[in-house]
């Protein structure tokens, strides 16, 4: 099983490097893996010029899975927007056809404490997101920025989807609600967006064909405030890719910090690439203090959804069960009466589990 590995920027060399202990761990009982690593995001740009090397790209087609970091830090704001380290993502979604984005949030019994709701809001909430990635208004086309009549600054993007594009992921969003509790909530704006419009009609189209879901509806807005409000009411979400982008962040602050909430992004094969959803941090890079669990997390991730590896991938989410349960914390989902530790002793912390 080929992997890449782009570590990317900020906290993402150190976060990654904890995945890839558990994944060797994981290799000495006979999980049989090869690692290659590459520049991504603003490493990209420093080593080549671009946040997606030629070479990367190569890399990461030749693979099986892409096991990603975190990109971007100041030092790269003023570059012109090709050059950005996020579009190096966008690209990389792009270019492997990665339209499903898959964000399980999760609360763990041990952190009940550190939510940001009360535990009776919170505790035995799992949630899975699911995002599509290729379309929406980050791709669409025509977009940029212009002087109007009047002669003022304006800027204007492009909210586009087909119904292809729609149907493919509302497709997954239904399969998945399949494995789970059966209850899928499509999240759109129908009430004023005519993609939205689109989007519902596909829906319920694609809904006649699997009958054992119950499948509803609701506006973005409402979804916000219902996630805060009753967020156990929801088993699968399916949504496009601003409003899953927005959605899937506010979730991660359900479970007690972003630092838990890892995701993956699956073509139509189940080729993947895997990474938490948090960014880079760079204020905290090379302190020892970010949360690898989230980037451990989506390695098991991987091991289920594109080597189909459930025992592997189990092996890892109860190590860090295990682990969470001995009180070992990092700073960001710290409390008192456990234990405060560092990225790397986290992660020597979920091998040694193993």
């Amino acid at each position: 099983m080929k992997i890449a590995v782009l570590a990317g920027d900020g906290i993402g060399p150190e976060i990654v490097a904890q995945a890839l202990k558990v994944l060797r761990a994981l290799a000495k009982d006979g999980l049989k893996i090869e690692l290659e690593e590459a520049p991504f995001g603003g490493a990209g740009f420093d080593a080549h010029g671009d946040p997606l090397p030629e070479s990367t790209l190569k890399l990461a087609q030749q693979a099986d899975a892409v096991l990603c970091g975190a990109v971007g830090g100041p030092q790269y704001d003023a570059l012109p927007r090709p050059q950005r380290p996020e579009q190096g993502i966008l690209r990389i979604r792009k270019e492997l056809g990665l339209f499903a984005n898959l964000r399980p949030a999760m609360l763990y019994p041990e952190l009940v404490g550190v939510s940001s709701l009360k535990p009776e809001v919170v505790s035995g909430l799992d949630i899975m997101i699911i995002r599509e990635l290729t379309g929406d208004i980050y791709f669409g086309e025509p977009r940029g920025r212009r002087d109007n009549a009047r002669g003022e600054r304006e800027g204007y993007d492009t909210m586009r989807y087909s119904e292809p594009e729609i149907r493919r992921i509302v497709e997954v969003g239904f399969q998945t609600a399949l494995k789970r509790n059966k209850k899928l909530c499509s999240v759109d704006k129908e009430n004023v967006l005519e993609t939205s419009r689109l989007w519902r009609e596909v829906a319920n189209d694609v809904g006649t064909k699997y009958p054992q879901v119950a499948l509803s509806h609701m506006y973005v807005d409402n979804a916000a405030m219902q996630l805060v409000r009753n967020p156990k009411q929801f088993d699968v979400i399916v949504t496009g890719n601003m409003f899953g982008d927005i959605l899937s962040d506010e979730a991660s602050m359900l479970t007690g910090s972003i630092g838990m909430l890892p995701s993956a992004s699956l073509d139509a094969n189940g080729k993947g690439l895997y990474e938490p959803i948090h960014g880079s941090a760079p204020d905290i890079a090379g302190k020892n203090v970010a949360n690898p669990l989230a980037t451990i997390l989506s390695s098991a991730m991987m091991l289920r959804y594109t080597f189909n590896k459930d025992e592997w991938a189990y092996r890892v989410e109860a190590a860090v069960k295990s682990v969470l349960a001995q009180g070992y914390r990092t700073a960001d989902i710290h409390e008192a009466g456990t234990q405060k530790v560092g990225t790397a002793e986290m992660g020597d912390a979920v091998v040694a589990e193993i």
